[in-house]
């Protein structure tokens, strides 16, 4: 199951590679198979050594169904350039993704409290520390889950090159590179605009 046959001379098997495209990011698509149809939602996640940590409302079922067992995948994928060969059959794209498979299980409070404050610190770091504890009844209302990062479970792709040259010369070629990039905070309605930024956004926005 880890491997990659379309391409295989993009893949990338050695387990850092992985790490490096699962850091890389913070969304993923959470997969599984519910009732004999497919099921899979957009969903943050953040990679804790050799799991991912993921979370959602205990009242979902596909989560109460994937918590008993039913396997799931998660797919990562970042686009880092718009690749623009002569013809439209060589054009491509520059990426990073990654799959990883198997089995979640759901933690207990204790260790939850632990993934719910990395999966924050992994969007916006240092916020966990800025803010109140949750509740006891929010923990409740939140399952964390944790998907082991095991050997045959994963593939890992990367194309990271120019395009590729045509027999027949056309229009210009190359690469147009892509970035996200944090903009100015937006105070909520209730905060005025001259409210201090707390250390974790102006780290976020890049703000001295």
């Amino acid at each position: 199951m880890d491997t990659v046959t379309r391409y295989p001379e993009r893949a990338r098997t050695d387990r850092e590679d992985l790490d490096r495209v699962l850091d890389s990011a913070s969304t993923c698509t959470f997969a599984t198979v519910l009732d004999g149809r497919p099921w899979l939602v957009p969903m943050l996640y953040a990679r804790d050594g050799d799991r991912i940590l993921l979370h959602g409302s205990t009242g979902a079922g596909a989560l109460r169904h994937v918590m008993a067992g039913a396997p799931v995948a998660v797919s990562v994928m970042l686009l880092d350039g718009i690749v623009v060969a002569e013809d439209l059959y060589h054009s491509s794209a520059n990426y990073r993704s990654a799959v990883v498979r198997g089995t979640v299980g759901r933690l207990g409070a204790a260790e939850a409290l632990e993934a719910l404050n990395i999966l924050s610190d992994r969007l916006i770091p240092g916020r966990s520390s800025e803010v109140p504890a949750p509740t006891s009844k929010q923990l409740a209302a939140t399952a964390a889950l944790a998907l082991p990062i095991l050997p045959g479970q994963w593939t890992a792709k990367v194309r990271d090159a120019p395009p590729t040259r045509t027999d027949i010369p056309g229009p210009w070629s190359g690469v147009v590179p892509l970035r996200t990039v944090a903009e100015t905070p937006v105070p909520a309605p209730w905060i005025s605009d001259d409210a201090p930024l707390p250390l974790s956004v102006q780290r976020l926005a890049a703000i001295d």
